[in-house]
């Protein structure tokens, strides 16, 4: 006599249950998705319709299917102008610049970060210098425009202090240039800090211990544990960063800048806007803009490729 038998109907129908919830599940989760996906077809791949105003002397009044065809002919003059490749020098020098220091400061601030011993002083300074990443451009520009003013706290202090005379930083070149790049790695190293302490929170303590037990320091322990646990995600985010590097972060830009400093503080962002906008040189615009998304593009596609071979990251 048999025991615990279970019929063979019961057997043959479960695996065609579970293949059910499973085949069910994956179409649930899509359709919570989709309204996501209708969004980013609607405002981004539906207005790439507009790309062919780059080829077009572009007429509001004529549209896209009667505006004359031109080809490169606005290609052809933004090579040959001068003001184009100044811009273009502007931008990588802004967006390299904020990528090598939005890197290396936050490394080197989480790991003095990472030696404080003090749960509550380590989280308090972690949530002051991440405080500035939620403020927008906008606000901190009506800021910094207040205390960077010649008449503003900074420059009273420099002049009553050290008797530096007032300092134009809006309104100078090359004060601009450094105003800028400072301001932009106040705001985000905080974030990146965030990232790197995440990694180290990933280090085994055993790790440590051993090191402790063999007769190694706090510096050899950071320059032989702490440090080599930490070059996989800078490498990763030095990688992705890549794909920024035509992105000068226009919002920051244009909310301090001024006619004053266009020759060193212009980048490719605020002038499509300035051409296309302002000025109504639709067709040139979109050339520009269309150059910048094209490069743009193969440098993320470089730099995916670079994180997956060198530090094992891949998305897809």
């Amino acid at each position: 006599m048999e025991v615990n038998s279970i019929p063979q109907a019961s057997l043959e129908s479960q695996p065609s249950k579970k293949r059910k919830k499973g085949f069910n599940q994956p179409w649930i989760l899509h359709f919570m998705v989709l309204p996501a996906a209708i969004m980013v077809f609607i405002f981004s791949y539906i207005p790439m319709s507009g790309i062919l105003m780059a080829f077009q002397d572009y007429k509001p009044a004529l549209g896209f299917f009667d505006s004359e065809w031109v080809g490169l002919k606005h290609f052809r003059y933004m090579w040959e102008n001068d003001y184009f490749l100044s811009i273009t020098w502007n931008t990588l020098f802004f967006a390299c610049s904020k990528i090598v220091l939005n890197l290396i400061i936050p490394f080197i601030f989480a790991l003095l970060l990472n030696e404080v011993r003090r749960m509550g002083l380590k989280r308090t300074i972690q949530t002051l210098v991440y405080l500035p990443h939620f403020l927008s451009w906008v606000t901190l520009s009506g800021i910094l425009i207040d205390i960077l003013a010649q008449t503003g706290i900074v420059n009273q202090f420099l002049t009553s202090v050290f008797g530096i005379k007032p300092i134009f930083f809006l309104g100078d070149g090359n004060w601009f240039r450094f105003t800028i790049i400072t301001s932009d790695v106040w705001k985000e190293f905080g974030f990146n800090t965030i990232i790197f302490l995440a990694a180290l929170s990933g280090i085994n303590p055993s790790l440590y211990e051993a090191a402790e037990v063999d007769g190694a320091g706090r510096w050899k322990q950071t320059m032989y544990i702490t440090i080599p646990a930490l070059i996989p995600i800078a490498i990763v985010i030095a990688t992705l960063a890549l794909g920024n590097v035509l992105n000068a972060n226009f919002d920051q830009i244009f909310n301090l800048y001024s006619p004053l400093i266009y020759q060193q503080g212009d980048i490719i962002d605020t002038f499509v806007y300035r051409e296309g906008l302002l000025s109504g040189q639709f067709s040139f615009a979109t050339a520009v803009n269309l150059f910048k998304s094209v490069i743009s593009l193969v440098l993320i596609v470089v730099s995916y490729r670079l994180a997956y071979r060198f530090a094992g990251y891949r998305i897809f």
